[in-house]
């Protein structure tokens, strides 16, 4: 019996961050304009980045993402050289639902840094620019679909938070949501010196 259980509890804690999760809204066939979307939910344009840009020694990799709702190109290596919070999240992943308020928070919070969202391994960008406008993520955010940075970043599932310092070098990593606002700013300060 109790294997059954623990079998049953490892399900269920997987399908809490897999893709298939089940959401409240129906799929829909029609084309949808993803630039007007993201407008009407207040995302920010992307930083405009030379594509060139190297990745920096132990820094975010030279990887192209579109920008969620345009068609304009990132390059995270290219990135403005200046305290960054990189957040990987999903609009199907609940443990990302949890930690928006501290996120949009921490924004609120931590002058002179800059906050970047990667919408990864996630079929649906209509959804995610609506969940990040609804929950005030009003800073840009690129698509990662076919999780191209799982690699480069070694990330271990979502969300994952990296703090990048003003060098371009990846000073920290939190796996897993915030609990907090306190723990972010606490977790920026200790990586990147501000608070």
């Amino acid at each position: 019996m109790i294997p059954r259980l623990l079998a049953l509890a490892a399900a269920l804690a997987l399908a809490a961050c897999s893709p298939t999760a089940v959401t409240s809204q129906p799929p829909s066939s029609a084309p949808v304009d993803l630039a007007s979307l993201r407008v009407e939910y207040g995302l920010p344009d992307c930083p405009v980045t030379d594509p060139a840009t190297l990745q920096v020694a132990g820094g975010l990799p030279q990887t192209q993402l579109t920008c969620l709702g345009s068609d304009a190109v990132v390059n995270l290596a290219g990135l403005e050289r200046k305290p960054t919070v990189v957040n990987l999240w999903a609009q199907w992943c609940g443990p990302c639902r949890e930690e928006s308020p501290y996120l949009r928070a921490g924004l609120a919070e931590l002058d002179g840094v800059a906050f970047v969202g990667v919408n990864y391994n996630d079929p649906r960008p209509e959804w995610a620019i609506e969940f990040a406008g609804l929950v005030g993520w009003r800073y840009p955010h690129v698509i990662d679909a076919d999780k191209s940075l799982q690699v480069p970043l070694r990330v271990p599932g979502l969300p994952t938070t990296y703090f990048v310092d003003a060098d371009g070098r990846i000073v920290g990593v939190h796996a897993g949501p915030f609990e907090s606002t306190e723990q972010l700013l606490t977790m920026a300060d200790d990586y990147l010196g501000v608070r």
